[in-house]
């Protein structure tokens, strides 16, 4: 059926016919995205003149009229229809009853609509009173009725805006920040909203906007595309929805995806995150421009009174490197600049840019963009300067290399980013894009770039550690390789190309291993060591992790987790200086636990004491405040079994957050009988203040002579819990560490987060008749990864056939 068929369907049949010509369309597969959204349109305005027409009975002075996105034609299958009925006032009952006829039919097809009755006048003061009335009307478009009063119209408020542009563009840009503020950056978010986040359907209307303004206007290449390419998306989510919704949630994604012909739900988001990209970058070019045109329309009558009148003052231009001067608070090219015979000058601009914290002008990019000559393999020493200063500039260096990005420079100069560029991270850890969070790491490696001895590999490697990313399999493994590539041609020699492989395979080593294996077993230090290889390596090394985990989100990075880091490379860093690790020895007893040991024996029953753990302040904290690293809580208990799950269910059911735990039988003093579990544990609260310790005793007391019933109180707690439809935890898995450890068997468990998962763990390894002689906890958002290392009966590690079947048991018993 031709759009014509279907048009004269909805004529012919009224309100009904209307709906059913309406469904019909959106059920074409064959069209969709801008040939739809306008057959869609043209029905709705057929379908609307004949209500107007029906209605109006000789009215004259009467128009309808479409605005905003309706008057864009821009219309989903579940838009607001967007009206105005326009009248001259002469007969306001007539308009009233003329109004009825129209608005009820939409109403009663369940349509919503956004609707008014104005007169010119009183369109012009509600507009100028509310800017969101004003911009819909820029959008305005006649449907029916007195075509002469819909134009003295869209006349009168394409002056208004422009006259009124000096005072209103302001109050529009600042609209713009609080709506980016309020719902973030769209290139950026795992569930994004279509229209209101920065980047979204709002900005590319606002910059419309602006150019009907003529004060200034957005860059146009892509810009057309990008905005069609969000239409076509939110197309699909109404379709697949069944709602007028424009926040595209992780449970729609697949079908969107599949609505649109995509391959999945990865390759969706990488669309939308690169169509956000263009209509961001034009936003701050564009509003960037409209500050420079307001400063000199401001600026230019105070220097023609101070000048004596005279003509358009010259703007001043500042050097910053060769070739690069600055200009009008932008960074632009010099006069004599020849970037067709310049490789290294897009590097040098940008690195000028960055260290004196202003934009690269748009013009400048695009004219390096199309003239010069690509660099030379190896890069000359100057280009590897120019980068890594790039790369060392802190913040400024986002705006910058995302300027050199918007018009393919980056990916010229490093095909290899082309992989994860825009490429989305399904991990609620992860704040950014792989491409964004490589940057914004450079971004916090320069912040300790005097702490090491190699700077440039600092940052080079941040920029590059999780490059593998694009590519299938272990990212560390993949992005090792592509880091010898690319440090190879970045111009690094033999040794600088080795270090830095290093650095990429390894960058989660120390917070993986600090995390999730014990410290004081000398296996666990020595596999670092041999890993690392070098003092200078380390050192690297451990600036790197903190600035990646700072890059990559607030749950990625504690006070808690730099301690162990800290203290491994401090173990690390004296194996590589030729002190070999000696076997532990079973620490004697503290007084405290000596004291807490005796209480247990003497009273048959657990005791425990709650202290809170602090680092010494450091200088990122000015206040000079210790920062907390947890709660120490130990616990002596008469020897017995159940003691690890008991514990665990306990802290669970107080919502305490165990980090590290530790278990071992204490030797008593002489002339003490009996046998204790002396446990060791760190320990936070979710939130709120901690228990206390009194209440802990009580239930623990409970919880190991059976009287508290752990399991079921968890189990209600985990049903509670909010869960999101159609998203699904993988499986748990268990696995035993090679190699490990000499003294004890090392399972590692990844497993969905919940309430009780230690509780779980503790019972299946006590039913698996093992005893666990620490654990180390390491959740990251949802989740879990543990490392348990236990022993047999005997206190010796468990053959490998044992251990592999305590592992499959074990996972088997998470996964019920």
């Amino acid at each position: 059926m031709t759009s014509t068929d279907v048009r004269e369907e909805a004529e012919d049949s009224g309100p009904s016919g209307y709906a059913a010509a309406r469904l019909r369309l959106l059920q074409e597969g064959a069209r969709s995205g801008p040939p739809r959204r306008t057959a869609l349109a043209e029905l709705t305005d057929d379908w609307l003149s004949g209500l107007f027409g029906a209605g109006a009975d000789g009215l004259k002075g009467a128009s309808l009229i479409a605005v905003g996105g309706y008057g864009r034609g821009e219309l989903s299958p579940r838009s607001d229809l967007d009206l105005l009925l326009l009248h001259d006032g002469s007969d306001s009952d007539a308009v009233a009853a003329l109004a009825d006829r129209i608005w009820y039919p939409v109403w009663d097809l369940g349509l919503a609509l956004d609707h008014s009755v104005r007169t010119p006048a009183e369109a012009r003061k509600t507009a100028a009173e509310d800017l969101k009335v004003q911009l819909g009307l820029l959008d305005a478009r006649h449907i029916a009725g007195d075509l002469g009063l819909t134009a003295g119209l869209r006349t009168a408020v394409l002056a208004d805006w422009r006259n009124q542009a000096p005072k209103r563009l302001p109050e529009l840009q600042e609209l713009c920040a609080e709506r980016a503020e309020r719902q973030g950056e769209l290139q950026y978010l795992l569930e994004p909203d279509l229209k209101e986040a920065r980047g979204g359907l709002r900005d590319a209307t606002a910059l419309r906007a602006v150019a009907a303004s003529w004060l200034a206007d957005a860059p146009r290449e892509g810009l057309d595309d990008a905005r069609r390419r969000l239409l076509d998306v939110r197309d699909a989510l109404h379709l697949a929805t069944g709602r007028a919704t424009d926040r595209l949630s992780l449970q729609e994604q697949d079908q969107v995806a599949a609505e649109l012909g995509l391959l999945d739900a990865d390759t969706l988001l990488r669309q939308v995150y690169e169509a956000a990209r263009v209509v961001s970058y034009a936003s701050d070019v564009t509003w960037r421009e409209v500050g420079r045109v307001l400063r000199s329309r401001a600026v230019r009558p105070r220097l023609r009174a101070m000048l004596g009148g005279g003509g358009k003052p010259v703007a001043e231009r500042s050097p910053l490197a060769e070739g690069v001067v600055e200009q009008d608070g932008e960074v632009v090219l010099a006069r004599a600049a020849r970037p067709e015979r310049d490789p290294v000058l897009p590097l040098r601009a940008a690195a000028a840019a960055a260290e004196a914290g202003l934009p690269l002008s748009l013009h400048a990019v695009r004219r390096m963009a199309a003239t010069t000559r690509p660099l030379p393999t190896p890069w000359p020493a100057e280009a590897r300067e120019q980068l890594v200063t790039l790369l060392g500039s802190g913040h400024p260096t986002i705006e910058v290399w995302e300027a050199l990005e918007a018009e393919g420079l980056i990916t010229r100069m490093l095909p290899d980013w082309e992989r994860v560029r825009c490429r989305p991270q399904r991990n609620a850890v992860h704040i950014w894009t792989v491409d964004r969070h490589l940057i914004e790491t450079a971004v916090r490696a320069s912040d300790f770039a005097r702490r090491v001895s190699r700077p440039d590999l600092l940052l080079v490697s941040a920029l590059l550690h999780d490059i593998g990313k694009g590519w299938p399999g272990d990212h560390s493994v993949a992005g090792e390789i592509i880091a010898r590539d690319v440090a190879a041609r970045i111009g690094f020699d033999r040794e600088d190309v080795a270090v830095l492989a290093t650095l990429v395979r390894h960058h989660l080593l120390l917070v993986e291993t600090a995390t999730r294996r014990d410290l004081e077993d000398p296996a666990t230090v020595r596999s670092v060591a041999e890993a690392v290889g070098t003092q200078g390596t380390l050192e690297l090394l451990h600036a790197l992790t903190e600035a990646d985990a700072l890059a990559t989100g607030p749950a990625a990075w504690s006070s808690w987790r730099g301690s162990l880091v800290a203290d491994l490379v401090r173990r690390v860093s004296a194996v590589l200086a030729g002190d070999v690790p000696e076997e532990p020895e079973a620490a004697a007893p503290t007084a405290e636990q000596e004291r807490l040991a005796i209480e247990a024996i003497a009273t048959g029953s657990p005791v425990l004491s709650l202290r809170a753990q602090t680092e010494p302040p450091t200088e990122d904290q000015p206040s000079g405040e210790p920062e907390p690293l947890g709660v120490e809580l130990l616990i002596a208990v008469p020897d017995q079994k159940g003691v690890l799950p008991a514990v665990a269910g306990v802290l669970a059911m107080h919502r305490l957050t165990v980090r590290t735990a530790e278990l071992r039988a204490l030797d008593l003093p002489d002339g003490v009988e009996g046998s204790v579990l002396l446990l060791d544990w760190r320990v936070a609260a979710e939130y709120g203040s901690l228990p206390q310790a009194a209440r802990l005793r009580a239930d623990l007391v409970r919880a190991l002579d059976g009287s508290l019933d752990i399991a079921g109180r968890l189990a209600e707690r985990d049903a509670a819990y909010p869960r999101r439809r159609g998203v699904v935890a993988p499986p748990p898995r268990v696995t035993v560490a090679p190699a490990a450890s000499r003294l004890a068997t090392v399972f590692e468990v990844r497993a969905h987060d919940a309430p009780g998962l230690l509780h779980r763990i503790g019972r299946a390894l006590e039913d698996a008749g093992v005893r666990v002689r620490s654990a180390h906890v390491s959740t990251l958002g949802a989740n879990a990864v543990d490392a348990f290392y236990v022993t047999g009966q005997d206190g010796a590690p468990l053959p490998s056939e044992e251990a592999g079947a305590v592992a499959r048991k074990l996972e088997e018993t998470l996964r019920a």
